[in-house]
């Protein structure tokens, strides 16, 4: 391969139609896979569909249950890059090494992060509901 040659996957070639369908594909089965062998990914999906089903509940505008919904799926989308990229360091080595430490701890740190946002989002947007909803009365 020349210098002026690009490096492009060969699983890039696909175009229209055939690149959605395979796209499509490529979702079901990351997370399928991700649901088979990925216990926090499981516990996060649990906590999005009772959290799904709460937002829809709430006495919210479409807004609001947007954003207590979107925070939930942005953890599952982080989680799911902490996977890829975990997978990945485990693929080059399974030994211990101070930089797949360091790529693994950041990976779990930004599922933190987003955790944290999708709490605060949840806090921010229900801190106003308490008067309304008997189960959270002192």
């Amino acid at each position: 391969m020349s210098e002026n040659t690009p490096a492009v996957s060969q699983f890039k070639s696909k175009r229209g139609l055939k690149r959605i369908f395979s796209a499509a594909r490529y979702t079901v089965s990351g997370l399928a896979m991700a649901y088979r062998t990925e216990h926090a990914f499981r516990q996060e999906l649990a906590l999005v569909v009772a959290g799904v089903i709460a937002a829809l509940l709430l006495p919210l505008g479409a807004v609001e249950k947007l954003m207590l919904i979107g925070v939930l799926v942005l953890v599952l989308i982080v989680e799911l890059i902490n996977s890829a990229v975990e997978a990945a360091i485990d693929r080059i080595s399974l030994d211990a090494h101070p930089l797949s430490k360091n790529a693994k701890d950041f990976g779990s740190a930004a599922v933190g992060l987003s955790l944290m946002l999708a709490v605060l989002t949840w806090a921010v947007l229900l801190y106003p509901l308490v008067p309304l909803l008997p189960f959270l009365r002192p």
